[in-house]
């Protein structure tokens, strides 16, 4: 590897006139001396200046500028240091940058390498909060509407802190004494790189609880930490912080620092308590305190119960003395009722014999059942000996009726024409032949007797034909024979 130049005094050789001059360089060689000379002279500066134009890129680099009154100059703070950093750098924020100077040949300009990051004093830090607040509050993260009231007795607290420092104990601590319930810690770090996001996962983590999952859902969230100087403080000045507490469904008890120390998360709790131990104070009640309360007002309510019963015993007998003897109503009345029954007795046995007498004489009026069994019985007899002889002749006459209609019937059946020595003539579609204008030659015929049928063919219409192989036979006594009657065409059957 060529070593870089470090310096521009060199020799160089003479130009065509023979002069001597400063070398040659490539623009790159330049920016590489400059970039040496500029880390050389300053490998650790801290620089105070206001944050503009921050950017951070989707790689993690920061890139912001640092300016005051009189010039700007450009930063960066590569990903692994801004994952250390112990503020969020935002624009307008005064900070002091410690890190290193070099130069960035793609602009030729030179810039700020941030290693480490801090606000530049309490004054610009305080001032950084406020307008903080006045943002938040402006957006109605600190309404009084938006609190919710703590539970008076919870069943399950949730608590998140950390978990090795003393504010755990002291909570704890002081469940017990005054009630223990169920806690649930979710562990964080309440201080440095990571805090602030720790802790708005842990508030968000809870409120996603419900039924349905195996950790039981809190009642109430204590968010505590203990002491510290303000930027010890910060991660609870974070919006991420101020909006998970703000967006929590579980009431939230904010216990952040000593009484003194006010952070913005204090701001958007529903209730705020000076120290963790007053925050677990105002979460539960005290146990004690609430069985002597119960006890006192078990002891009143039976000394209420116990005057109440009294005056209304005052108020019967003072009542009872206006009432008659109650002994001698009873008598009087016991006395009227027994009279009562006697006339009532009395009077059912007299009504009774009437009733009696009166009921022996209708049923001497009426007639004896077997006696009017008998006489109905004979009565059915005659009416069924009735019955039958008109069911004879009614069937006796359509019977009669019925074998004559029959007979007339069987006279008019074309078969009976039949065996008188007539025929049935049907053509070939079966349909009767009724006269000789329906014939033709050649048509086919069917002759039904009453024996039989017999095919036919139809030769002529009109006459009979004449049969030359027959001579006619003459008269006796000479003379030409009589002419053949004409054809008698077979007209209806019946």
């Amino acid at each position: 590897m060529n070593k870089r130049p470090s310096s521009i005094d060199q020799e160089v050789p003479a130009d065509l006139d023979g002069n001597q001059g400063p070398a040659i360089l490539s623009v790159s060689e330049l920016s590489v001396i400059l970039k040496n000379t500029v880390e050389e002279a300053f490998p650790l500066v801290r620089v105070r200046g206001e944050i503009t134009g921050f950017k951070r890129a989707s790689s993690g680099h920061l890139y912001f500028r640092l300016k005051d009154e009189g010039a700007v100059l450009d930063g960066v703070c590569w990903r692994g240091a801004a994952g250390r950093l112990a503020l969020s750098p935002e624009d307008g924020m005064e900070i002091v940058a410690t890190g290193r100077l070099t130069t960035y040949q793609g602009r030729s300009n030179y810039q700020i390498v941030v290693e480490a990051m801090e606000l530049a004093g309490v004054g610009a830090l305080l001032k950084l909060l406020q307008d903080r607040r006045e943002k938040l509050s402006a957006e109605g993260l600190f309404d009084a509407d938006r609190k919710k009231a703590i539970p008076f007795l919870p069943t399950v607290i949730g608590v998140v802190t950390s978990p090795t420092g003393a504010v755990i104990r002291d909570i704890l601590h002081r469940l017990d004494d005054r009630f223990p319930r169920h806690v649930l810690l979710w562990p964080v770090r309440v201080q440095g790189d990571g805090a602030a996001g720790e802790v708005a996962a842990a508030i968000e983590g809870f409120n996603r609880l419900s039924d349905r999952t195996k950790v039981p859902r809190p009642d109430v969230l204590i968010v505590a930490r203990g002491g510290g100087s303000l930027e010890d403080l910060m991660a609870f000045n974070e919006e991420s912080v101020v909006r998970a507490a703000a967006a929590s469904s579980i009431p939230l008890i904010s216990a952040v620092g000593h009484e003194t120390d006010t952070t913005l998360i204090d701001f958007a709790a529903d209730e705020r308590a000076p120290t963790p131990s007053a925050a677990a104070e105002r979460a539960v009640p005290v146990r004690a305190e609430l069985l002597a309360r119960l006890q006192e007002d078990g002891a009143r309510l039976t000394a209420a119960s116990a005057r109440m019963i009294e005056d209304a015993r005052l108020r019967l007998d003072s009542r009872a003395q206006g009432l008659p003897d109650l002994g001698r109503i009873i008598g009087e009345f016991f006395q009227r009722l027994d009279d009562w029954t006697e006339r009532l007795v009395n009077a059912s046995r007299g009504g009774m014999d009437a009733r009696r007498g009166e009921l022996a004489a209708l049923a001497a009026q009426l007639p004896r059942p077997d006696q009017q069994l008998k006489h109905a019985r004979s009565q059915l007899k005659r009416e069924v000996r009735a019955l039958r002889a008109a069911g004879k002749a009614i069937l006796k006459d359509p019977r009669q009726t019925l074998k004559q209609a029959v007979a007339l019937l069987e006279s008019y059946s074309y078969e009976r024409v039949l065996e008188r020595g007539f025929a049935l003539i049907t053509d070939d579609a079966k349909a009767p032949v009724l006269s000789a204008a329906a014939l033709s030659p050649g048509m086919g015929l069917t002759m039904r007797f009453h024996d039989g049928e017999a095919g036919a063919t139809v030769d002529g219409v009109g006459g009979r034909k004449k049969n030359p192989a027959k001579k006619p036979k003459k008269k006796p006594g000479g003379g030409d024979p009589p002419d053949d009657p004409p054809d008698d065409p077979q007209g209806t059957l019946l």
